[in-house]
């Protein structure tokens, strides 16, 4: 059996992020508080830092309409 666990929604991802940016908090910290892993807090800083958005495996088209 192979199960594949669904995409955190885009508001989970912000949350984390915020936590960050505004609560001036670790990675480590933010990680154990949400429950999630230190390299899937660290991917999303990285990916909002560089691509300016939080969204997963969405294609572009969809994107476009979201900003």
């Amino acid at each position: 059996m192979n199960h594949k666990m669904k995409p955190y929604s885009l508001d989970f991802r912000e949350k984390i992020v915020s936590a960050i940016e505004k609560d001036d908090s670790s990675v480590r910290k933010v990680a154990l508080r949400f429950g999630v892993g230190k390299n899937f807090v660290q991917k999303l800083v990285t990916q909002k830092r560089t691509q300016g958005h939080l969204l997963d495996n969405i294609p572009s088209s969809v994107r476009l309409n979201y900003f």
